[in-house]
């Protein structure tokens, strides 16, 4: 089984040649995404020749870096994706736990919520209610069982992003993803991982960095999500006038 794991990054010069060099001991193969950084980070990209770079320029956003992860692990021969933040909360040794999980899923996501660790820090409380909100709904509206609709920690088949059409640019992307993996029916396995918030301070930047409406942005990309799926579906060859019947 040939993994691929990719890294999204935005401004982590402080932590990306320590996480790089972890990951190698779990996954030989690295394709980092640098969405617009403005630090050291393509700096640091440049001195390492055996990881493979995706630049957006400018700033894209967390959704559009992952799109562009599907798209090259699409265009290669791995068998399996694994996505990983490079912000300190994902511990690289997880890998070898998110792929011994994978060989009867479609889809191993890591949740900080499904059981507890020695190392675990409390989450912000905000983002620990909102996750809690948008997790219960997610389940109700769409049939999952879940813990946790946000950890970015995840390992894919190949067969699962296959069929994928991600077109949500922001953090709000793992929303769309679930919406699209409950209507193909994708086997989802969750494994625990450490719960890792080594800057709560950290911000989302913009109007999401107020809860209320990170909270209504979070449920416009489950409803626009949603409603994707219909006009996906429509016999029509462009789209319905009136709501079908």
């Amino acid at each position: 089984m040939r993994c691929l794991t990719a890294i999204p990054v935005y401004n982590e010069a402080r932590h990306l040649q320590g996480v790089l060099g972890q990951v190698r001991h779990y996954c030989s193969d690295i394709l980092v995404i640098d969405d617009g950084s403005t630090d050291a980070t393509p700096d640091i990209l440049d001195l390492e020749a055996s990881v493979q770079v995706l630049t957006h320029r400018p700033n894209r956003g967390y959704g559009a870096a992952m799109a562009s992860a599907f798209r090259t692990f699409l265009k290669s021969d791995y068998d399996v994706l694994v996505t990983m933040d490079c912000d300190g909360q994902h511990e690289p040794e997880r890998i070898a736990v998110l792929l011994e999980a994978i060989h009867d899923a479609d889809i191993v996501s890591g949740s900080r919520y499904l059981r507890d660790f020695r190392q675990d820090t409390p989450a912000p409380a905000d983002r620990r209610s909102i996750n809690t909100t948008i997790t219960r709904e997610i389940n109700e509206r769409f049939g999952l069982d879940i813990t946790d609709a946000f950890c970015g920690f995840k390992a894919y088949r190949r067969e699962a992003v296959e069929p994928l059409q991600i077109t949500e640019n922001g953090w709000g992307m793992p929303l769309q993803l679930w919406v699209q993996a409950a209507h193909l029916g994708l086997r989802i396995k969750e494994v625990g991982v450490p719960r890792l918030y080594l800057d709560p301070k950290r911000t989302f930047g913009g109007v999401l960095n107020d809860p209320a409406d990170r909270l209504a942005y979070y449920r416009r990309v489950l409803a626009n999500s949603e409603r994707g799926l219909a006009v996906a579906e429509c016999p029509a060859p462009y789209g319905c006038w009136e709501p079908c019947t």
